[in-house]
């Protein structure tokens, strides 16, 4: 394999909306490049990228692929990821460790809500960004509507570098702006321009000088000054912009008909950075939060970063990692920093898709993938030992749906925890536990897809089948009032008897509280040896539930008095006597139930924003205020986790799929009396 220079390699994701075409183009960037000899399709399941049976049965990208290939002198690699909602931990992922993206964009429905989200990833990590309006061969094709939307959208920095000769069934070709050619279909050679387009051609070269030259203060002078930029000019001015996120070229073709790939290689190769143009990776030193940098050199100490694992038959587990500084090569012992545990790097690979090739080192700025990790995760550092530094990690979102999973065959729990959290280990988006209270098995993602996924292949890898149930709400008990009860406990069964006398005080303590116990018996009235059992008593009770067996919370229960017997008395008739005692006056003390509340944060279209703005109010949402976010609207609100059963789902269906949420636990509030009657009656039937 060709070694390249640090200033020669790119790294970058192909991001954008569900559908917008980015495994074609990944495809088509392939093919151009001459990596690939035929061009797949997604539904004939051939593609480079989607390669997993998941994907291939259900013709979407579920997880992010590593791609490379080589174009004029230059390495570029690319990770082509999911579009849907359900799989943005995919995209944050790869956004982590690269240097550029390139942007899709449907050319019939230009900016979505998907776009809005991977292009504030983008934002987050401060990646260079280029646009590709796809799929000009579409019926209602419109390329200068979503270039004006896309500006309105993202700012006067989107700049089109290309436009299409005709549009939908009449696409015949992308115009190159600054050279000032055509290529035509279906070949993609050069052609003189349409006369027709000509007045077109000079009107858009002119804004794309001018907002080149407003990007720069030198260049500025000169466009002012001479009334237009030269073609080298006009290209260090891009590559200049494009760095600094002052400018996005907006590139524009097919990837199912591979036009306007060659393009937009040369604009990655040009424009996009390479690892030296950027800042040096930062860290911290293990255990401290002092500041540690690296240098993108190979003579560097070698860092590096695991960004995704991937589960592989007949293989295991493969850590698909970026090189910072220095070089991993197979037989190093390198440290795991944030595990702080060592690990012997065995095989390393380079990765198309679903094709490996062995190689012996990976250096600064290039990606790889490893195999038999002992103990290593996604987000993890490894570095040398010598010289240990913890890069920043990755953020991914928290689950939007839970769902309770059942076995079909007894006997299989085992089976199943041991897949839930193989498959959790892949995935750090997917969420699995064992919550006590409810006494059930809850996974937790993305969305519903998400989780269908990976019953699949809890199914498919480990063997075992599960049923999907609504899960039960973690709902609380607590008061609102004081009360004041006797328990007493008294038995008398020949010889030896029972005895336990107690009084308690019982009062709220303010949400979140959780549990106070205070002894203020005086005067021995109730032995001090005794006061253990009397609290334990409590503390079971409350953990049993009294109104409709939920665990009580907040509670401050005062002991003040009772008696005992010289002989009859016994830890476990004070346990009871305590227990009795709770339970009489927990009923006199205003009791209620508490359900969880969770924050959610919606984005839509603002069509569509009445309607899920009624929808929320119908499940009890709290709306707390509505935002604008460029083309969208984002509604703000508060609501019971009991009314978010499947919600990503019910969004879809009325957003058209246009609309996405996020959701995180609040607090606990008052269960309305009409709610928590019917929780009580359930609770009471089912005993």
């Amino acid at each position: 394999m060709k070694e390249y220079k640090v200033e020669e390699i790119r790294n970058l994701s192909l991001v954008g909306h569900g559908g917008v075409g980015k495994t074609s183009l990944a495809e088509a960037l392939l093919f151009s490049a001459g990596r690939i000899t035929r061009m797949g399709k997604i539904e004939e399941g051939s593609t480079q990228s989607d390669y997993s049976q998941d994907e291939i049965e259900r013709q979407v990208s579920i997880t992010t692929s590593l791609l490379h290939l080589d174009w004029k002198s230059h390495r570029i690699n690319i990770l082509d990821t999911p579009g849907y909602a359900d799989f943005v931990g995919e995209v944050i992922g790869a956004l982590r460790v690269s240097d550029g993206a390139v942007v899709l964009l449907s050319s019939t429905s230009g900016v979505e809500v998907g776009t809005e989200v991977v292009w504030d990833y983008a934002e987050k990590y401060g990646i260079p960004r280029l646009l590709f309006v796809n799929q000009m061969e579409k019926e209602h094709a419109d390329f200068y509507k979503v270039l004006n939307g896309a500006r309105e959208n993202f700012g006067s920095g989107v700049v089109a570098l290309q436009l299409p000769v005709g549009q939908g069934s009449d696409f015949k070709g992308v115009i190159d702006l600054i050279g000032g050619k055509a290529y035509h279909l279906p070949s993609g050679e050069e052609a003189k321009i349409p006369g027709d387009m000509e007045g077109k051609v000079s009107e858009f070269k002119e804004k794309l000088m001018e907002g080149v030259a407003e990007s720069d203060d030198e260049l500025l002078e000169r466009y002012l000054d001479k009334g237009e930029l030269s073609t080298d000019e006009l290209k260090e001015g891009l590559r200049k912009g494009v760095r600094g996120r002052l400018l996005f070229p907006l590139f524009c073709g097919s990837g199912t008909s591979n036009l306007g790939s060659h393009q937009l290689l040369d604009g990655i190769a040009n424009y996009l950075p390479s690892p030296v143009d950027l800042p040096s990776p930062e860290g911290t030193r293990p255990g401290s939060e002092e500041v540690e940098k690296r240098e993108v050199k190979l003579e560097a100490p070698m860092s590096s970063l695991v960004f995704k694992i991937i589960s592989e038959p007949h293989v295991g587990e493969l850590a698909l990692f970026r090189v910072y500084s220095g070089s991993l090569r197979s037989g190093d012992e390198v440290l795991n920093s944030g595990r702080r545990h060592s690990e012997k790097v065995g095989q390393i690979y380079t990765i198309n898709g679903k094709e490996r090739g062995e190689v012996g080192t990976v250096s600064a700025g290039d990606m790889g993938a490893l195999v038999k990790l002992k103990d290593t995760h996604t987000g993890d550092t490894l570095c040398e030992r010598s010289h240990p530094i913890v890069l920043p990690g990755i953020d991914f979102p928290k689950p939007v749906i839970r769902i309770a999973i059942e076995p079909k065959t007894k006997g299989d729990e085992e089976r199943i925890s041991n897949g839930l959290n193989k498959l959790r280990n892949e995935d750090p988006t997917f969420f699995t536990q064992v919550d006590s209270e409810i006494k059930q098995t809850i996974i937790s993602g993305l969305g519903e897809l998400h989780l269908e996924v990976i019953v699949g292949k809890l199914k498919r890898k480990f063997g075992v089948d599960v049923d999907l149930v609504r899960p039960k709400i973690s709902v609380k008990e607590t008061i609102l009032g004081r009360a004041e009860a006797q328990g007493k406990y008294k038995k008398q069964t020949g010889g030896r008897g029972q005895y336990g006398d107690a009084w308690l005080r019982i009062e709220p303590l303010p949400r979140g509280g959780g549990f106070e116990f205070v002894n203020a018996i005086v005067g021995g009235v109730i032995p001090t040896k005794y006061i253990p059992a009397v609290e334990k008593g409590i503390k079971e009770a409350m953990n049993e539930g009294i109104l409709a067996g939920y665990p009580v919370v907040d509670l401050k229960i005062t002991l003040y008095d009772g008696s005992y017997h010289s002989v009859d008395s016994s830890d476990l008739a004070f346990k009871i006597a305590g227990s009795l005692a709770l339970k009489k006056a927990f009923m006199d003390a205003k009791p209620i139930l508490l359900e969880p509340i969770y924050n959610i944060e919606v984005t839509v279209p603002e069509e569509f924003l009445g309607d899920v703005m009624g929808d929320l109010s119908s499940r009890r949402g709290k709306i707390q205020g509505v935002t604008p976010s460029g083309q969208f609207k984002k509604i703000k609100g508060q609501i019971p986790l009991a009314e978010l059963y499947k919600y990503s789902t019910s969004l879809r269906s009325l957003t058209q799929g246009r609309g996405m949420h996020t959701m995180d636990f609040s607090h606990y509030e008052e269960v309305p009396k009409e709610v928590g009657g019917k929780i009580i009656a359930e609770a009471k039937e089912s005993k």
